[in-house]
């Protein structure tokens, strides 16, 4: 299954969805894990043509903590066919805040040192 690869996925209502190419005529077998455990429920169901599969993964309450969680599909052989992450908490967004405000400040150092450059030119 080394040619199979997702070619659309999203997150809604609570369940990430993929549609996987390339995995052959027979339904794969597909695994999802988050920190090594193994994710229950994923399905696979035939697609809109006869080498497309639909894979829905329902994400646990239980999974989403603060910081990055992230999940892997994988095939029978154990290779990474993708993978999804969920970003939340107090803890992630004061790291954003910290980052856009250090790009702000970067922004501003730049537009002064341009503004000095015009006016000297």
């Amino acid at each position: 299954m080394s040619t199979a690869h997702f070619i659309t996925s999203q997150i809604t209502s609570g369940v990430w969805e993929g549609t996987l190419a390339g995995a052959g005529t027979s339904a794969p077998v597909l695994v999802a894990t988050h920190e090594g455990q193994r994710l229950d429920h994923i399905t696979v169901s035939a697609g809109a043509a006869a080498d497309l599969w639909l894979v829905r993964v329902p994400i646990p309450a239980g999974l989403i903590n603060d910081g990055v969680q992230t999940v892997l599909i994988q095939d029978q052989a154990g290779t990474t066919l993708d993978r999804f992450a969920i970003l939340a908490g107090q803890v992630l967004a004061q790291d954003l805040r910290a980052e856009i405000a250090l790009l702000r400040a970067e922004l501003d150092m730049l537009k002064q040192s341009f503004r000095q450059h015009c006016n000297e030119s």
